[in-house]
């Protein structure tokens, strides 16, 4: 199947019909083979992309720096003090001089409205790195991985994803797998379930893509047939420390551990996790919570990271080629 991308931004799963997220996910299996057999066409030559983050990143820069220059392409990065965005010089004056000498601009930030407005303001493609509301370019990874690990069609797999499901990653995942015809399974206390404005809008769109939606607040029954389970940390980026008590007696009860992956009931389902993961001591972060809160695994025990249904490190790889699939479509 192809689809018209060129000059597109993706700054939310919801800019782009089912059938042009399978044309990324078609066309980023299709350069995941050719960077494998060494058949890569660069199709991004005499290209220049600006990377700013806000926010730190490990795999969303490394994915965008690796795709851009696999594509012949060149990068500037640009750290929260590498430039004057927001601080002497707006956040419109900026995105038009970014766009007078980019091809494309990458945002990783804070507030879903400041990549908006890069968008509006530069006249060229941008594509949303994570915002505290979405984070499109996971959620495409994580498609691509399901449907290499799932062996079917997307419409046919099941996935739940369990913990602090308000954010980013828990309302564009509802967004990706209702847009796909998946079965979606959302497991939270009833306190950090998704926006029920964006809970209507999937339900309403399910009747068309076939998607099945099921937000509860018990993880064993959520997780029941899933093929894929997934989470992410408590507490997000930009959140104050302060939270952390609350959120761990919270959501304690839905620590994916190995028994909530054998009530799956499924021996083949797979762990997901978009990372970094507190499921050891091997962090400053995570000792520092084991000192003040006595424990040595938060979202996901150790014992499942690193378990054979453990799939992270395949879905951090497809970080790349789903980036890349993103940025030739809308660019070469």
């Amino acid at each position: 199947m192809s689809f018209n991308l060129r000059n597109r931004s993706l700054l939310d799963l919801r800019d782009f019909p089912p059938r042009a997220i399978r044309f990324l996910l078609d066309l980023a299996a299709e350069l995941k083979r050719a960077k494998y057999a060494g058949t890569e066409h660069p199709r991004l030559q005499g290209k220049n992309i600006a990377l700013i983050f806000e926010k730190a990143s490990t795999r969303t820069r490394c994915a965008f720096e690796v795709a851009v220059h696999d594509q012949g392409g060149h990068v500037t990065y640009i750290d929260p003090v590498g430039s004057q965005l927001g601080h002497k010089e707006s956040l419109k004056d900026t995105a038009r001089v970014l766009g007078r000498m980019y091809d494309g601009i990458e945002y990783r930030g804070f507030h879903q409205s400041v990549v908006e407005d890069i968008a509006r303001y530069s006249r060229v493609p941008v594509w949303n790195g994570l915002t505290d509301e979405a984070h499109p370019t996971q959620v495409l990874a994580d498609l691509l991985t399901m449907e290499e690990f799932g062996e079917k069609p997307l419409h046919e797999l099941s996935f739940c994803y369990l913990g602090d499901a308000r954010f980013n990653m828990g309302c564009s995942l509802l967004v990706g797998g209702t847009q796909m015809g998946m079965d979606v399974r959302i497991a939270a206390p009833l306190a950090l379930q998704p926006p029920a404005e964006l809970v209507e809008q999937m339900r309403a769109l399910a009747k068309t893509t076939g998607a099945r939606i099921c937000i509860t607040e018990d993880p064993l029954a959520a997780v029941a047939g899933a093929d894929f389970v997934y989470t992410d940390v408590w507490v997000s980026m930009g959140e104050p420390a302060e939270v952390w008590k609350a959120r761990i007696d919270q959501l304690l009860p839905f620590q994916v551990n190995a028994a909530l992956m054998q009530a799956t009931a499924k021996p083949r389902s797979c762990f997901m996790h978009c990372l970094p993961a507190l499921h050891n001591l091997d962090t400053e972060l995570g000792r520092e919570i084991h000192k003040l809160h006595g424990l040595s695994e938060l979202e996901v025990t150790d014992e499942v990271f690193e378990s054979e249904a453990s799939i992270v490190f395949s879905q951090a790889e497809n970080r790349l080629h789903t980036i890349k699939a993103v940025l030739v479509a809308t660019l070469a």
